[in-house]
């Protein structure tokens, strides 16, 4: 063992992070090499520092040091491990892999000229230039040895060995060795050493063959022919050796073959796996300086990712002003704006302390950031509608800056919750914008900071359930049909496996040999990383380069450009995130307030709505919220009655009330029962107080809970409340306080909340607080820790609860058509928001050529004050904006007369006439839908043929003959369905009604009428399906029928006993008993029948050209009879 200090490290070890060929996560790989008693493991997946966070977390959870690397892989196949010895290194390391995936070094900010050298910080904090021959370097053709130049693919690297070098200062490199190291590797090998700007080293690895001894010495000799050093690895897959089936998976998977057609693509052995010192000497004998020289690697590569000095930009502040100084003045203006008659006392005291503590925490440069995307975003000709939320956003200082239309002045949410000296994190805003404008705000953010020091944070894609079973089963060579039926067992995205039972339910023998190993090896593959995606929004700002903290790599979209990190790796590390996020109601919101101002003249705006307008509490009390933004849901509807919303802050409760954290906490029904009684007193012109529990005399102030829960009458709703509770009733020191919210924050992934259990719970009772209460405190905050809602967050929902709410009640038309113009979004089909939009009294009407635009738009009405909402094109499935737009256009002079006069003038192509013909949008042309089906059948192309015309002919067969059979009403129903995805002339349920009858079925809304405990049949096509976490295996299906809806309730044992049914049919017949409670109806099923064959019989007439038979670009066996339902999970 001479030369060998008995330590080895392990170099060049691949996560889950290197997608489709590591096959152990971060954590695992360190745990297990602290139990083999490694000395530190070198981390490099490939081409990617994707794990790099993750594999710190399980570094220091272990207390084993991490070498920080990555594997390079160049286009011309070959490879080089290099680990960074310092921060400048590390910095370069992160510059090269950008330039790889990325065309950031070619795009300056808008507006700029040649950008600064590039900078780096060394391990001494000195900031100094990076090489000088490389500071500015573009991807160039020269150095892609031919490879194709344009636009880097997303997940692609292209990189070259010279680029590399070029960037190579203070990387130590190992080269892999190959399976037969011949002449022509010793050549390269002697290149590369004399050509690398550090040490490089010859990596070698057994390949357990049998003639490792003589492949080493044959090693070890090259090494010293070339001056590049051996050193010892055993290049990892994964952290033990049962991981190995599941590489040979993924590898299949990469490989895009079974595992009986893969070949030597397969690793040969199951020895890629972290092994111990002594066994890695036996492997060395005779080579122990190779042993060694792991060691040397290890203690050179000194860089840690907590060295990461992070500096947020400060471009906000203009000349001659400093970031607090600008943001004093722009809050006071903001101020002095929103109260015009003088800014309350309460108010400026405020302000002032909350600017205080953003100079103390050196935050106000980011407050600035987002001030001035947000007033960006309101400055454009035509201003994109935004609005702040989060915990910081809801301070009096964003209110002032126009971040939020909240004020939190009058909800008392104050700024020291979310922002302290003890929590050295960044604040939290996040600014909800547009959906259909958001990527305009984005393109500003990266022409602002520059797309090297601005990018968006990444989400790692996770393999769930249905996916994994595809992989795996593709993999092993099953079927298609075989992993379909396993996959379609599966509800939602989430769950640990397939369960045997449901594997049995689809026929499969489970002791067939491959189909276990499948479903074993699913369990295992769930969770592990698939690709890296986009956040949806947040971005991180940095004032020097981004690119050399992390690396910055092209999105699927162009002009989108995200870092390799997701947000727990960034909020692990500390840096500031800005979210720039998408919000589907402020843009309904805005087109509501649009055709409000067109049809009305009277313009609206977040902040000019009516507040406190109590028709829309009556509205709301009754449940109708068919399409307000967060309250639509079935559980909501429910709610809203129980509840009985009077009054902005009881917007607030219910946004925040059916979420996880109040639900697993058992803090819904305490309230609601509170609520209730409140009502009655006051009912009875009683006082209404709430004993609140209280330490004994001897711990504090009898009051100390009241301060925090008096607005939820004594029972913790918020995380806000769950964290005060914390630090009045346990006495969490603000440390300790911290710590439980991080827990909280990280309990999905981390799981380490229970640590505080005994401390939280022993503290109150120790002070005299009842047990019960004091576990049931703890319990809502173990719910928060799955799905927390802060009453900040609530705050700023609950705005837009309002405003939604108040554009329905008083704009009912306006309110549907800006709905349907922002679609997909929300819980309902256009079908359900036209129906309810019908209930309210709005007339609509049926698309058409002579009258619809694109968008649903607002029409007079003859000797109505109140407009008529007018379908738009957008509403024909299959139709293309551009055909609209030809419509409206050629439309300008004049109306249509025909079939032949729509086509010629707007240039429309068959497949068009035949969208149009199928909707039944050719009505005012005198066609009913079979004779516009009948009249464009024969149309020719757009372009006629120049003969015809000059000779005055006219190729098409001419109208169609007056004596055409007309179609049955369910005919016409249905080829609404299947056109438009409605029916203004009909509900397909109402064709049925008589077969509902015989079988024992009353209507929705006589079942709605049915007293509790009544058992009953009911009938419909499902709409929606939700099974939420939560509810403990519940799910819920909404019926319509002609009539209504029913609202239906599947316990755990239901569910599973009519499986396939509750997940896939698309009418189904309920049988059940009634459930009634404070005016709120629900069939719970005993048993549920599938009723999906029965909608066949709606089409009789199957002859070709029937409306049910789109005739073009669509087979017959495609097309459904309804669209299918919108399912949560």
């Amino acid at each position: 063992m001479s030369g060998w200090s008995g330590e080895y490290a392990e170099l060049g070890a691949m996560t889950n992070f290197s997608f489709l060929e590591g096959a152990s996560h971060p954590g695992e790989l360190m745990l297990q090499a602290r139990a083999l008693g490694l000395a530190a493991v070198g981390v490099a997946d490939r081409n990617t520092l994707a794990g790099v966070v993750r594999a710190l977390m399980g570094a220091e959870e272990a207390g084993l040091p991490l070498v920080v690397g990555s594997r390079l892989g160049f286009v011309d196949g070959t490879e080089l491990i290099v680990f960074p010895r310092d921060r400048a290194a590390y910095g370069r390391l992160c510059r090269l892999l950008s330039l790889g995936k990325s065309e950031v070094f070619s795009s300056p900010r808008s507006g700029e000229g040649d950008r600064p050298e590039p900078q780096a910080e060394d391990g001494g904090g000195v900031v100094r230039p990076l090489h000088p021959s490389t500071a500015s370097r573009s991807p160039s053709p020269s150095l892609r040895d031919g490879e194709e130049t344009g636009r880097i693919a997303k997940a692609e690297t292209r990189l070259s060995f010279d680029q590399a070098v070029a960037l190579g200062e203070g990387l130590i490199a190992l080269v892999p060795a190959p399976e037969r190291p011949d002449a022509a590797f010793e050549t390269r090998l002697a290149a590369w050493r004399r050509a690398w700007p550090d040490n490089l080293y010859l990596a070698a690895a057994p390949l357990w063959r049998g003639d490792d001894r003589r492949r080493l010495n044959r090693l070890a000799a090259m090494a010293e022919r070339t001056g590049a050093p051996m050193i010892a690895t055993n290049a990892v897959l994964y952290h033990h050796p049962d991981r190995r089936r599941l590489q040979d998976v993924l590898t299949c998977v990469r490989e895009g073959t079974t595992i009986d057609k893969a070949g030597r693509r397969l690793q040969a052995n199951a020895e890629r796996h972290l092994k111990p010192p002594p066994q890695m000497a036996r492997l060395f004998r005779g080579h122990e300086a190779a042993l060694e020289r792991t060691m040397e690697v290890a203690r050179a590569c000194r860089f840690s990712l907590r060295e990461l000095k992070y500096r947020y930009p400060d471009e906000p502040v203009p000349d001659g002003w400093t970031a607090q100084r600008r943001l004093i003045r722009l809050a006071f203006e903001g101020a002095r704006a929103k109260w015009p008659e003088g800014v309350p006392a309460k108010v400026r005291t405020t302000i002032v302390k909350e600017l205080k503590l953003i100079k103390l925490l050196n935050y106000p440069n980011y407050f600035l950031t987002v001030h001035d995307i947000v007033a960006w975003a309101r400055s454009r000709p035509q201003p994109i509608l935004c609005q702040g939320r989060g915990s910081a956003a809801n301070s009096v200082v964003c209110f002032c800056l126009g971040v939020t239309n909240v004020n939190p002045a009058e909800q008392d949410v104050l700024i020291e919750r979310f922002m302290s000296a003890d929590r050295a994190e960044p604040p939290d805003i996040d600014v909800d914008f547009e959906h259909e404008r958001r990527e305009e705000v984005m393109q500003y953010v990266y022409r602002r900071y520059g797309r090297d020091r601005a990018g968006i944070v990444a989400t790692v894609i996770h393999y769930r359930p249905r996916s994994a079973i595809r992989d795996v089963g593709k993999a092993l060579g099953l079927t298609e049909d075989v992993t379909a039926r396993m996959a379609d067992t599966v509800w939602g995205g989430w769950g640990d496996g397939v369960k045997d039972e449901h594997v049995d339910r689809t026929g499969l023998d489970r002791d067939d040999p491959r189909l276990a190993l499948a479903l074993e090896l699913t369990a295992e593959l769930i969770k592990f990383p698939r690709h890296l995606s986009q956040h949806v929004g947040g971005y991180v700002l940095s004032q020097t380069p981004l690119i050399e903290i992390v690396p910055v790599g092209n999105a699927a979209m162009e002009d989108r450009t995200f870092i390799e990190w997701d947000k727990d790796d960034v909020d692990f590390l500390g840096l500031m995130k800005v979210d720039v996020l998408a919000l589907g109601m402020l843009t309904a919101i805005r087109r509501g307030f649009d055709l409000i101002d067109g049809a009305y003249g009277r313009r609206f705006e977040l902040d000019t709505v009516p507040q406190e307008d109590p028709a829309v509490y009556d509205m709301l009390c009754r449940g109708d919220s068919i399409g307000v933004f967060q309250v639509e849901s079935r559980a909501q509807i429910a709610m809203l009655p129980r509840l009985q919303p009077r009054t902005f802050y009881d917007l607030v409760v219910e946004v925040a009330i059916v979420r996880p954290g109040p639900i697993q906490g058992g803090m819904v029904h305490p309230y609601l029962q509170r609520r209730k009684e409140k009502r009655e007193a006051e009912q009875r012109g009683q006082a209404y107080a709430v004993d609140f529990p209280h330490p004994a005399p001897e711990h504090g102030d009898r009051d100390e809970l009241r301060r925090v829960l008096h607005k939820t009458l004594g029972v913790p709703l918020f995380q806000e409340q769950a964290m005060r509770i914390a630090m009045e009733a346990a006495r969490f020191s603000s440390k300790e306080a911290n710590g439980l919210r991080r827990a909280m924050a990280t309990f999905r992934h981390m799981g380490t909340i229970h640590e505080y259990e005994e401390m939280f719970v022993g503290r109150m009772i120790d002070r005299g607080y009842p047990p019960e209460f004091a576990r049931s405190c703890f319990e809502q905050i173990k719910g928060f820790g799955e799905y927390g809602f802060p009453e900040s967050h609530a705050c700023s929902f609950a705005h837009l609860v309002y405003v939604s709410a108040w554009m329905k009640r008083h704009w009912p038309e306006a309110f549907a058509a800006a709905l349907l113009n922002s679609q997909p979004m929300g819980f309902y089909a256009p079908a359900q928001l036209v129906r309810d939009a019908r209930e309210h009294g709005v007339e609509v009407r049926h698309p058409d050529v002579n009258a619809s635009g694109w968008d649903a738009a607002l029409e007079p009405r003859e000797g109505r004050k109140r407009r008529a909402l007018r379908l738009g094109l957008r509403s024909i499935d299959g139709f293309r904006q551009t055909w609209a737009e030809a419509i409206v256009a050629a439309r300008a002079a004049g109306p249509f007369a025909d079939a032949e006069d729509l086509r010629m003038r707007a240039q429309l192509p068959p497949a068009a006439l035949d969208r149009l013909a199928e909707a039944d949008a050719l009505g005012t042309l005198k066609l009913s839908r079979r004779q516009g089906m009948w009249s464009v059948k024969g149309a020719p192309p757009a372009a006629s043929a120049p003969l015809f015309e000059a000779a005055g002919l006219v190729e098409t067969d001419g109208r169609p003959p007056e004596a055409l059979p007309e179609l049955a009403p369910s005919e016409e129903v249905v080829g609404d369905y299947q056109s438009i995805r409605l029916s203004l002339k009909g509900h397909p349920v109402a064709f049925l009604r008589d077969r509902l009858t015989q079988a024992g079925a009353v209507t929705a809304e006589a079942y709605g009428r049915l007293p509790d405990g009544r058992r009953v049949q009911v009938g419909g096509v499902v709409l929606v399906r939700q099974r939420p976490g939560t509810a403990k295996g519940v799910c819920f299906i909404t019926l319509e029928d002609e009539t209504g809806v029913a609202n239906l309730v599947l316990w755990e044992r239901v569910f599973e006993a009519f499986r396939p049914t509750a997940m896939g049919a698309r009418m189904v017949l309920a049988k059940g008993r009634v459930q009634r409670a404070e005016g709120v109806s629900h069939l719970v099923v005993e048993e549920l029948v599938d009723w999906t064959q029965v909608l066949g019989d709606l089409t009789p007439d199957r002859a070709p050209g029937s409306a049910h038979e789109p005739a073009r670009g669509r087979h017959p066996r495609d097309v459904r009879v309804l669209p299918g339902s919108r399912d949560f999970h």
